[in-house]
């Protein structure tokens, strides 16, 4: 923990940032906006500063190319009270290692499952994946993870220093009203999110239920799945309140992925007064706790879970994503903060090879 300090120098290390759109780079953006408007200094270095290349299986991601000398000379220059690794990529891997190699300690988190996803895209054991992970954590003071039943699974596989960080919602942008006039039978049911393998859209389209579906997202199955299926409304990407009305217009939002480590879109679908149905994974069983089924459902049947999302009280879900705020959630990610100059951790020898200490 940061000792007591009207404002602190607190350095951000991602590999997922802008131009990129998904819940790590959300959620990176408006805690950092946050910690500035409490008056603290917050930089973010992620890829678009550097060189860069298309990531395998996903091109619309861009890798830092060799930041190895050019991200130190920024972390040096800009002399941070704190340091966050945020991801396990190109940036990430440079800066665990330029804070190991100076005595820099630091915190990072568990954003995305990548051993899941990896596996999704190439079959590959997710249990050599998730040794890998836990020796990069295993280097940092803390890793934050944003829900209980993931803290579970991680405490499971291995991993220490473990620190909840829940996520928020932007109460302001998503709203109930205005509603999007889909202009489709009823009742609309909605997907927001990436367009990828990993997030299991099939399992909603393939369901059979009354009424509509839409699609709302880019990524690298968009072509395919609009193929595969001509009766979905797929709109491609949208942003702010497009993106807010979209969720209003709805009658159910429909969460299919079984890989997710949160789910933001769940938060900005509840703030706009649309039910959730989902599959009883880490994500939604989290989110949805203690909502007593008044805000969607969750069941291992996902036609099942819809149907009983279709009954949930609109009001209900408003009131509860109300629960969740931005700031609430930047103050808990600067209490799990460690001064640079604390010992870094012993590195994880509980499995041999590896992130290079």
């Amino acid at each position: 923990m940061l000792p007591p300090a009207p404002s602190y120098r607190i350095l951000i290390v991602t590999d997922a940032w802008a131009p990129q759109v998904n819940g790590v780079v959300r959620t990176l953006s408006t805690v950092a906006a946050e910690l500035r408007a409490m008056g603290h200094a917050v930089e973010v270095i992620g890829p678009d500063r550097f060189r860069t290349l298309p990531c395998p299986t996903y091109p619309d991601i861009r890798l830092a190319l060799r930041p190895t000398r050019r991200l130190a000379a920024m972390i040096e220059a800009f002399r941070p009270d704190a340091l966050h690794v945020a991801t396990e990529g190109p940036l990430g891997l440079a800066a665990r290692r330029w804070a190991r190699r100076e005595g820099f300690a630091f915190t990072t988190a568990f954003h995305t499952r990548f051993a899941e996803y990896i596996h999704a895209r190439t079959r590959l054991p997710v249990r050599p994946v998730y040794a890998w992970l836990r020796r990069f954590h295993g280097a940092g003071s803390g890793t934050m993870v944003a829900t209980d039943s993931l803290w579970r699974d991680l405490d499971a596989r291995g991993f220490r220093h473990l620190r909840p960080w829940s996520r928020g919602v932007d109460l302001d942008l998503f709203t109930p009203e205005p509603r999007e006039d889909w202009n489709l039978p009823r009742p609309v049911l909605l997907y927001v999110g990436r367009v990828a393998v990993e997030k299991n859209i099939g399992a909603f389209l393939d369901l059979d239920l009354p009424g509509s579906k839409v699609v709302v997202g880019g990524g690298p199955q968009l072509a395919a799945l609009r193929r595969r299926y001509p009766s979905v409304l797929f709109t491609g990407p949208r942003y702010g309140a497009a993106l807010a009305q979209s969720y209003a217009g709805a009658d159910a939002f429909v969460f299919p992925s079984l890989t997710d480590t949160f789910g933001l879109v769940l938060l900005e679908s509840l703030a706009c007064g649309t039910p959730v149905a989902a599959f009883p994974v880490t994500g939604p069983i989290d989110v949805l706790a203690g909502a007593d089924g008044r805000v969607g459902a969750v069941d291992t049947d996902l036609a099942a879970a819809v149907r009983r999302a279709l009954t949930a009280d609109r009001a209900a879900c408003r009131a509860y994503a109300e629960r969740f705020s931005w700031r609430a959630c930047a103050e808990v990610f600067l209490s799990h903060l460690v001064p640079t100059a604390t010992p870094p951790a012993e590195p994880d020898l509980r499995t041999a090879g590896g992130v290079p200490a």
